[in-house]
């Protein structure tokens, strides 16, 4: 297995694809937009992808957040508010806005189970900051770490209740980004001790079983490398200071804050001490070269891909969708 997920063209596998991904065997798929039509269709993809590999749990994974990042879109499927919704409620009603966010993520993970997705890049533990890049904005779950926190593991919970499990993003925090890293790289200057305040939510959701990491350069501690290629980022900070054991992916290789040929990023992703990288454009040259790049995945990696996978075969969600979506919309009518 190369520890690597990749993306796909379109609503199905070609047939090169096909042959490339069996004998790649990569870690994991990523679904975008393009592959996400009609939820028969959708299955249908997802169950190709499985029979290819003879897995039942393999990684399928989407970015399906609510509001402005959501792939598999209305009218096919229902939409979902973004993640500040729950931050907004959460001025009225804590306790509210806690159990909100779960029967949300619930109500998700449903929809995703459903066309047999089974990982989530859900939720973003990034503290956001004033006058930061909008790139979070409304993605974000609020501006105060206990509360990221208490939200993020609200999300996560209900994720894995439904059968799927969520990604923590964007280790170790983009609330300070000046820039949108998927068209620059962002530095970070602030201190140390400044920068404890975005690893709080990180630090307190330590035992999740994924995360991805952010293409950011933190001058604090690594003042050359974006902390997905950073050895020291990874190590001393996500691996030892937050204290996070579980699978680590960086975030997508064709983000503009990284430069480079894609294979060489893919192997200094996972050189660096990532598990897996993240390759989501579906070009068959650069996937190819990726192959041939990277090592088979590690022991190390395996076994936190396998704990991954089987908390999300762990349990199965026993409501209907419209059930789910009608308990989360009961609790946000306060705000109305």
């Amino acid at each position: 297995m190369k520890p690597v997920i990749f993306g796909i063209k379109g609503e199905s596998l070609g047939a090169d694809e096909r042959a490339f991904f069996a004998d790649a065997d990569p870690a994991g798929y990523i679904l975008f937009k393009r592959n996400c039509v009609t939820r028969d269709q959708l299955r249908a993809l997802t169950d190709e992808l499985r029979a290819l590999h003879g897995r039942d749990d393999l990684l399928i994974m989407i970015d399906q957040e609510g509001g402005r990042v959501a792939r598999m879109q209305p009218p096919e499927w229902p939409a979902f508010p973004a993640m500040q919704t729950f931050d907004r409620l959460y001025d009225l009603a804590p306790s509210t806005a806690i159990m909100a966010a779960r029967w949300n993520a619930r109500a998700l993970a449903s929809m995703l189970r459903e066309c047999g997705i089974n990982v989530d890049a859900l939720p973003l533990l990034d503290v956001r900051q004033e006058g930061a890049s909008d790139i979070m904005g409304d993605r974000t779950l609020g501006a105060e770490p206990m509360r990221v926190a208490a939200l993020g593991r609200a999300v996560l919970d209900g994720l894995v209740a439904g059968g799927v499990v969520g990604i923590v993003k964007h280790i170790p925090g983009h609330g300070r980004a000046l820039v949108d890293s998927h068209h620059e790289l962002p530095t970070v200057i602030a201190d140390e001790a400044t920068l404890e305040a975005d690893l709080e939510p990180f630090i307190s959701l330590r035992a999740a079983p994924m995360a991805m990491t952010a293409h950011i350069i933190y001058t604090a501690w690594d003042a050359e490398r974006p902390a997905s290629l950073s050895p020291i980022v990874i190590e001393q900070i996500i691996r030892q200071h937050i204290g996070f054991d579980g699978l680590l992916m960086s975030d997508d290789l064709d983000m503009k804050a990284l430069r480079g040929d894609i294979p060489s990023l893919a192997a200094g992703v996972v050189a660096a001490g990532c598990d897996i990288a993240l390759n989501c454009w579906a070009r068959m040259e650069d996937m190819v070269g990726i192959a041939n790049a990277l090592p088979d995945i590690s022991e190390a990696s395996r076994a936190r891909l396998d704990r991954a996978r089987a908390e999300a075969a762990s349990t199965k969600n026993d409501m209907p969708l419209d059930a789910l979506m009608a308990e989360r919309d009961a609790l946000l009518a306060v705000m109305a």
